[in-house]
């Protein structure tokens, strides 16, 4: 089952999260094989989304998602969904969600040029 967490994002600004993934015994996951897809919807059923950037560590367990501030600047202030899936490689792939949850974009005042 897929951790909950809930984002807050700055419209306009930059955004990274890096989250560690450990296996049962609570050693780090080790990711050889695997790629990760982060996307983002106004709400469940949407059929348009926006994707993070995603990379992962093999060695660490870590999988990291950001979105550049020009991606956050053209989304529309309010409260989105979100999840990240990890695909092991294989055939056939096993799809896990390891993250999921709310996602807030806060609404900016000063409009950067990126």
């Amino acid at each position: 089952m897929a951790s909950k967490a809930n984002i807050y994002i700055d419209q306009g600004s930059s955004y990274e999260t890096t989250i560690q993934l450990q296996d049962d015994d609570g050693n780090n996951q080790d990711l050889t094989g695997y790629s990760a897809t982060a996307k983002l919807r106004k709400h469940y059923s949407s059929s348009n989304s926006t994707s993070f950037t995603t990379s992962i560590t093999t060695g660490t367990g870590e999988v990291t998602f950001s979105m550049n501030a020009a991606t956050t600047a053209g989304l529309t202030s309010g409260r989105y969904v979100y999840d990240v899936e990890l695909n092991d490689g294989g055939s056939p792939a096993i799809i896990t969600r390891v993250v999921e949850g709310m996602l807030f974009i806060n609404p900016g005042v000063t409009k950067s040029a990126g």
